[in-house]
């Protein structure tokens, strides 16, 4: 009896040491897929003044991870086929445990280059974990997904949060606060080399190119589109969100380091939200009150931000915060429930991550580029909102219950 076959019988997730030691590596694995991202943002202004780089190339370190998404997102299910999930995954955390250290070196040239291998590195993770779900734990689903999700939020948090004392309080400086997610790249090394030796899980057993099934076409369906747009668009309201919200918080007359706190009190608002909604999601037909509420949780903190009420700062933090996790506890559960094969959620989840990420790509530049030019926050501000509600119609149309 396969692994996956075994796992069909069950509704609840079994309680054996196998499992625990998957829990536990699906752990690790996702605290590597923000850390590297999500730190940036609190060091900013450290890098560009060390380096003596413009604002539009500081954007840029946050867009150039969105690009390998972009391209390098289509072609993850192909080879996890080719070599097997586990291995796909354990590969993929080397390549990201060399970028975080060729980008932590010091020179522009490393950092950009080193900041493509990340990319591309977490590009894997990203498409491949939904439906590495949904094919080894097909009953829990929503369970996996929020815990999933909770441990990437956590680590993210903490991330934003120590940066700049990292950087501005010790030796190490802003390389150092970059690099320090290498940790729990090498961690996750250690913990997942177990997996490599249990039962391979093969993304081509539930693939529709093993039946008499014609294979998805998913650009030509406009369901995969609205998913993808809406990926495009909670990314967008993410890595902007991320890479700039601590430069806001500054220019309304926080500290650097306070300002980085108050970020991470955003990524820490969106734990609960990204452990209950994926479960919650699981059990509804339609999603759509959840787009609802996302959608007035992003209206109210944004608006917040614009206005300058800096009195109530917290309040707008945390609700940009539940509306992100909410929105991407969603979004993820998408791949799996508007597909009937892993195969199928592997697609979706690399189309939609291929064209989300190379719509949100443009953001963090087009915001520093906006603040540049006009020498305000209000146009990138105004930004968000627009984009919220243009996720709102998106996700609107993606929640209803029907299949690719």
């Amino acid at each position: 009896m396969t692994t996956t076959n075994a796992t069909h019988k069950s509704k609840r997730l079994p309680i054996t040491s196998s499992t625990l030691l998957f829990v536990i590596a699906i752990i690790f694995l996702a605290s590597t897929l923000r850390t590297p991202l999500t730190g940036v943002g609190a060091v900013i202004s450290s890098i560009r003044d060390g380096l003596g780089i413009s604002n539009v190339l500081a954007g840029f370190l946050t867009t150039i991870p969105l690009l390998a998404f972009a391209v390098v997102s289509p072609f993850a299910p192909r080879i996890s086929r080719r070599i097997g999930i586990e291995k796909t995954l354990f590969y993929s955390v080397i390549l990201l445990t060399i970028g975080i250290i060729l980008r932590s070196l010091g020179t522009t040239s490393l950092l950009i280059f080193g900041t493509a291998l990340i990319g591309v590195a977490i590009s894997f993770g990203n498409v491949l974990v939904p439906s590495f779900f949904k094919l080894k734990y097909p009953l829990q689903i929503g369970l996996l997904t929020g815990i999933y999700t909770v441990s990437m939020n956590i680590s993210a948090a903490i991330a934003v949060g120590i940066s700049n004392p990292i950087a501005t309080n010790t030796a190490w400086g802003w390389q150092g606060a970059l690099c320090v997610s290498v940790i729990l790249t090498l961690i996750t090394l250690v913990v997942w080399t177990p997996l490599l030796r249990g039962e391979k899980v093969n993304l081509a057993t539930l693939s529709n190119s093993t039946t008499d099934v014609p294979e998805i076409k998913i650009w030509k369906k406009p369901l995969a589109w609205a998913i993808a747009i809406s990926m495009g668009f909670q990314s967008l309201l993410f890595y902007c969100s991320i890479s700039w919200v601590p430069e806001i918080l500054v220019s309304q007359g926080y500290s650097a380091d306070k300002a980085g706190w108050l970020t991470s009190m955003m990524q820490m608002a969106q734990i609960p939200m990204t452990f209950l909604i994926p479960i919650i999601a699981e059990k509804l037909r339609s999603q759509r009150p959840i787009v609802y509420m996302f959608t007035a949780l992003y209206i109210i903190g944004f608006s917040g931000l614009l206005l300058g009420l800096t009195d109530f700062t917290a309040v707008w933090m945390i609700c940009i915060g539940l509306a992100a996790g909410a929105s991407f506890g969603i979004i993820m559960m998408l791949f799996t429930l508007r597909t009937k094969t892993a195969y199928e959620a592997a697609q979706i989840s690399g189309f939609a991550q291929s064209i989300g990420y190379l719509l949100a790509a443009a953001g963090p530049v087009l915001f520093g580029l906006l603040h540049d030019t006009t020498g305000s926050w209000n146009t990138p501000n105004i930004l968000f909102i627009i984009s919220a509600i243009i996720l709102f119609f998106t996700a609107f149309v993606s929640a209803k219950d029907r299949y690719l």
